[in-house]
């Protein structure tokens, strides 16, 4: 008979165990494996243009760390920096990407050879096999073939120690300083080699420099530097100009280390030594490597998952690895030991902290409610950084990487700094940045221009004076995505009316609750979906609710019909009751994937990514639909949405390179699935509330932010039963679709008796249901 236990996991250390692992699994002995042992840093990777399985990168990095490393499979410039399928490696980067839509900045890399000097980027790369390659959060190691090098990195977060194992040979390591503006600088007497790259995709300043330094622990038998058009200047130690870059050279034994201490600083080459000094210093490879192993294992440590399906750990810690990157830190500590840092806006050096890599459309949905949740300092920070950014730019970042960029929609900083507000997130400048959301919400005049003299229309709220106008921003009057836009703004709306509330602002309050009604001008009540509205108050025609962009953003009516987070009753009263909501929201799912993609010309990834997942019109794999199942709890149908997310976590992802179902979008797709596998789902930021879904584990033990502990109990959970037959909050019967903020916050036991059959009757009276805005009393 085969043995199943649970697969018990300590803060640190799994203690010996069998386990049934389900899914292509056989029984494991599993001994002292770590909790970053369970994360698989390519999930993701196996992506592409056309198709993306996540359209993420192996990030070797500290949390929230401000550089990442990360291998290079494609070239210098290719958003898609490592993909699975390739074969060769270009180098060891250090990155800051957010996303491949994005691209990259401040990146150089790193990489050995040996033989023939080989130094060009195509010429350079070196076959190499996942079969020969270490992959984890915290320690990157792979078998460079051709040179017969195993190349190993380990990171701080401004810093990274790289040790090379060579051949008995003629070897080399190159620095590659990318192009756009580098400059390298050989010392040999020092064994250094110090520089900066210029390197970027838009949002810098005209004075942007990343500054690094390396320091290697052998003798430089050679230098050579390269400059323009891998010119080779022999002999050379210092060049300067579009894409330059240094090599050094030295004989080698067989087995002989050669180890890199690098680090970097967007402040000045100083302060990119005193990061190396502070974060390495004398440390040997294998302390830098306890240290990040340390880090991650105590960040993971924080949720503490039970389960007898290894496959499962491996996604929820893969997930959570995701969600702990972003925003990244690009504030510094200087000789002062103050926090500084250089400001992507105004290119001036300033005190105080500032996070970037991150588009709000997004992250407000889940990323930042988790932080609220588990990380309240660490917000409070990001939420300081924001002011900065309004300070220092006139305006709230919408997508920052470094600074503003033009891309996506909404005024989403608003329900950020909203929600952080009411869950009690210590917040600096409250009046700051009200007034910063406020000037979101009242003009467009003044926004920055991008350096091809483009308004910044991602920045403040495109076509707000027609909104305040109007009540929408109208389809016909050359403002694309309009009726996303409004939906959005709406919401946003709802979300200061909030925070105003809070601060005893009443007449702004009721203001802005009355705005965050206009999701109603758009409602067409002949075919119950959301639909553009022209500056005269006539509905878009023709009009087909399956087609893609036009007056919504990377998606449909269908899609963004429920974008309606902070009155859903209200949703359900315009589409006529109850049954006909639940009817509409079955509706999704039931048709089959068909859209139109006239408005693009082609059939963008978002749409190949819904269409072959077999689940109709759900889009899962972009955001504007994420938290739609779960809007089944507020027509009292529970069951529902218990069924389909069950579906979504063991469906659409997975530990492996293609887990994803769509873009993972700085740690969002992520965030959806961790917070779901636990039973409850922020579906209205700014709101004290989580909704109730279908807990995947076993048993899941929260350490929270505030130092107390909340569980989740489903003894009986499998794959069958994923239906809740009842639920207790510390052991009184709990009959309600959602869970207060307070409740978890204030720790405790939930517990749910799972079903292989749905319970109609658990949560089905009108006060089981979440928050409406038109149900407040």
């Amino acid at each position: 008979m085969k043995k199943l236990f649970y697969l018990i996991l300590s803060l640190f250390v799994v203690s010996c165990v069998n386990t049934e692992a389900g899914h292509g699994e056989t029984n494991t002995t599993i001994k002292e494996e770590s909790l970053v042992d369970f994360v698989n840093p390519l999930m993701g990777t196996d992506s592409s243009f056309e198709l993306s399985n996540g359209n993420t990168y192996p990030a070797i990095a500290m949390p929230w760390g401000m550089n990442f490393w990360t291998p290079m499979t494609s070239k210098m410039g290719d958003g898609w920096t490592y993909k699975y399928d390739d074969h060769k490696i270009r180098g060891i980067k250090q990155t800051h990407q957010p996303s491949p839509w994005i691209n990259d900045y401040a990146a150089f890399s790193l990489m050995a050879v040996t033989g023939d000097l080989k130094f060009k980027e195509d010429e350079r790369a070196s076959w190499f096999s996942h079969k020969a390659e270490t992959v984890k959060p915290h320690y990157y190691k792979t078998y460079l073939a051709d040179y017969d090098v195993i190349a190993e990195v380990t990171p701080t977060e401004r810093a990274a120690h790289f040790k090379f194992t060579f051949p008995e040979n003629q070897s080399y390591i190159l620095l590659d300083a990318f192009f756009k503006g580098s400059m390298v600088k050989i010392l040999p007497e020092e064994r250094k080699i110090i520089g900066y790259c210029r390197n970027n995709s838009g949002g810098v300043p005209e004075n942007f420099h990343n500054y690094f330094v390396a320091e290697f622990d052998k003798d430089f038998e050679l230098t050579h530097t390269w400059g323009d058009n891998w010119t080779l200047i022999e002999n050379s130690t210092e060049n300067e100009g579009e894409h330059v870059g240094a090599i050094i050279g030295f004989k080698t034994k067989k087995g002989e280390e050669v180890h890199v201490k690098v680090a970097s600083s967007f402040i000045s080459p100083e302060q990119a030594q005193l990061n190396l000094n502070r974060e390495i210093g004398d440390d040997n490879f294998k302390a830098t490597l306890k240290k990040a192993k340390a880090s991650w294992e105590k960040e993971l440590g924080r949720i503490v998952v039970e389960d007898d399906n290894i496959d499962n750990l491996r996604t929820f810690y893969s997930c959570l690895y995701r969600v702990l990157l972003f925003p990244r830190q690009f504030h510094e500590i200087d000789k002062n030991n103050a926090i500084v840092h250089y400001s992507p806006y105004n290119g001036e050096v300033l005190p105080g902290y500032m996070f970037t890599d991150n588009g709000f459309w997004d992250t407000f949905r889940a990323v930042f409610p988790f932080f609220n949740m588990m990380y309240p300092e660490l917000n409070s920070k990001i939420i300081e950084g924001l002011a900065n950014t309004y300070k220092e730019s006139g305006w709230l970042p919408e997508w920052a990487s470094p600074g503003h960029r033009d891309c996506m929609i909404g005024s989403n900083s608003a329900p950020i700094i909203a929600d952080a507000f009411l869950k009690g997130i210590t917040i600096k400048d409250q009046e700051i940045l009200l007034e910063a959301i406020l000037k979101n919400a009242e003009t467009s005049k003044g926004r920055p221009i991008s350096k091809g003299g483009n308004t910044l229309k991602s920045v403040g709220r495109e076509g707000v004076e027609y909104y305040n106008k109007l009540g929408y921003v109208p389809y016909n009057v050359g403002i694309n995505e309009n009726a996303a836009r409004t939906l959005e703004y709406a919401y946003a709306d709802f979300t200061i009316a909030q925070m105003a509330d809070k601060l005893g602002k009443k007449d702004v309050a009721e203001r802005f609750y009355k705005q965050s009604l206009n999701y109603k001008n758009l409602f067409d009540p002949e075919t119950k979906w959301m639909r553009g509205k022209n500056e005269d108050g006539t509905f878009q025609s023709p009009f087909n609710p399956l087609k893609w962009g036009d007056a919504f953003t990377e998606g449909n009516s269908i899609h963004y019909t429920w974008s309606v987070f902070h009155d859903v009753n209200g949703l359900i009263e315009l589409m006529g009751g109850k049954k006909e909501f639940e009817n509409k929201l079955d509706e999704v799912f039931e048709m089959p994937p068909v859209f139109d993609h006239s408005y693009y010309g082609f059939t963008i990834h978002e749409i190949r990514e819904m269409q072959i997942m077999n689940m109709g019109n759900y889009a899962h794999g972009n955001q504007p639909i994420q938290h739609m199942i779960y809007l089944y709890n507020y027509a009292n149908t529970s069951y529902k949405a218990q069924e389909k997310i069950r579906k979504v976590l063991t469906k659409l992802y997975a530990p492996t390179p293609d887990g994803y179902c769509g873009d993972e979008d700085n740690g969002q797709t992520s965030a959806w699935y961790v917070f779901s596998s636990l039973g409850f789902y922020p579906v209205t930021p700014g709101v004290d509330q989580y909704v109730i879904g279908s807990p995947l584990f076993k048993k899941a033990t929260i350490h929270l932010g505030n130092g107390k502990t909340f569980k989740i109990l489903a003894p009986q959970n499998s794959k069958a039963h994923v239906y809740i037959n009842s639920a207790s909050l510390n052991g009184k019967d709990y009959n309600k679709s959602y869970l207060d903020y307070n409740d978890v916050m204030a720790g405790g036991t939930l517990n749910f008796e799972m079903s292989t059959t749905p319970n109609k009757n658990w949560a089905s009276t009108e006060d089981a249901v979440p928050y409406s805005l038109s149900l407040k009393n």
